[in-house]
C-alpha cells in the first residue's frame, strides 16, 4: 500500500447516521473503524427543538443505517425522512426499553439509566451486524468490550449513590430529563413548585424555591436558567442547600468539555451530584 493510502476497508465503511450525539458515541464504540458515523444534532445541540436542514436529508439518503432514539424524541424525523427519500434502515435504539411516563407521553430520556444504555448498544450491534455481515465479528467484539465498560459504569454509579445518606438523595432541578436515572439509582429529582422552567426565575420564584427547600429539607439545587449569581447565593445562604453545577442530559459536549463521551457524561453527573449531596456542610 502506498504512503497515505486508506486501509482497504475504509473505502467501503458502513455509512451510519445517528440522530444526536449520544447515539453517535454508541455507534462509534460498536462500529469502530468499520463505520462512518454522521450525527445530525451534534455536541451541545438540543435534539428536542432541532430544525433539520437539506444537508441532513442528503446525509440520510446516502446512509445505510439511521439510528434514532424513538419514544417521541425526534419529532422532526418524519418530515426529514420524507425529504430524504432514501432507503436507510431505521434502528430504534430504545427497542426493548420499558418506557416511563412524562405526563401523558413517554419519557424519551431512557439513556440516563446505564442499564438502558446497554440495551441501546445491543440494538445498535445487531443492526450493524445485519447491515454488514462481513464485519460481524468486529462489531460483536467491540460491543462486548463496550458493554463490559457500561456494566462497570452502572456499578460505579450505584456505589456512588450508596455513599449518600438516604435522607439526602433528593435535589430540586429544572431538568426534566432524569426520570430514568432517578428510577435506576434512587435520587429524587423535584421540580420547583410554581416556577416556570422555560425562563429565568424571578425574585418571587426564588422565594418560593427557598420555602420549598426548607419545607422538604432538600440538600442541593440545580437551576441552570438562573443567570444572576446573587440569586444563587441567596438560595444557598438562606437554606444551606448546595448550589450544584451543570448536569448534562440531552447532549454530549465537544472534546474540550466535561462530557465528550457518554461514559464521561455519566461520570460527570454522578460526581456533581455526590459532591452536592454526600456530606452536610
Amino acid at each position: 500500500m502506498s504512503i497515505g493510502a486508506a486501509p482497504a476497508h475504509a473505502q467501503g465503511r458502513l455509512k451510519v447516521v445517528a440522530s444526536f450525539s449520544i447515539l453517535g458515541d454508541f455507534v462509534s464504540n460498536v462500529g469502530g473503524d468499520r463505520v462512518e458515523v454522521t450525527t445530525l444534532v451534534g455536541p451541545d445541540g438540543d435534539v428536542h427543538v432541532y430544525t433539520p436542514t437539506p444537508a441532513d436529508a442528503r446525509k440520510i439518503a446516502d446512509a445505510r443505517l439511521l439510528v434514532v432514539n424513538g419514544l417521541g424524541l425526534e419529532g422532526w424525523l418524519p418530515r426529514l425522512l420524507q425529504a430524504a427519500g432514501g432507503k436507510a434502515a431505521i434502528v430504534t435504539a430504545t427497542a426493548g426499553v420499558a418506557p416511563l411516563k412524562a405526563g401523558s407521553d413517554a419519557d424519551p430520556h431512557a439513556w440516563q439509566s446505564v442499564a438502558n444504555a446497554e440495551k441501546y448498544v445491543a440494538n445498535i450491534r445487531d443492526a450493524l451486524v445485519a447491515a454488514d455481515p462481513a464485519d460481524a465479528d468486529v462489531f460483536r467484539q467491540n460491543a462486548h468490550s463496550y458493554l463490559a465498560r457500561l456494566e462497570a459504569l452502572d456499578a460505579e454509579v450505584r456505589q456512588a449513590v450508596g455513599r449518600i445518606p438516604p435522607s439526602r438523595r433528593k435535589v430540586i432541578s429544572t431538568h426534566d430529563a432524569f426520570g430514568y436515572f432517578a428510577a435506576r439509582y434512587g435520587i429524587e429529582f423535584i421540580a420547583p413548585i410554581g416556577v416556570s422552567t422555560e425562563a429565568e426565575p424571578s425574585a418571587r420564584d426564588i422565594a418560593k424555591i427557598i420555602g420549598q427547600i426548607k419545607e422538604e429539607h432538600i440538600p442541593a439545587v440545580f437551576l441552570e436558567r438562573i443567570g444572576d449569581p446573587r440569586l444563587m447565593r441567596r438560595i444557598s445562604e438562606e437554606t444551606g442547600a448546595r448550589v450544584g453545577g451543570t448536569l448534562y442530559s440531552d447532549s454530549l459536549t465537544d472534546e474540550k468539555g466535561d462530557a465528550p463521551t457518554y461514559i464521561d457524561m455519566v461520570r460527570h453527573n454522578i460526581r456533581t451530584l455526590t459532591s452536592a449531596l454526600a456530606n452536610p456542610r
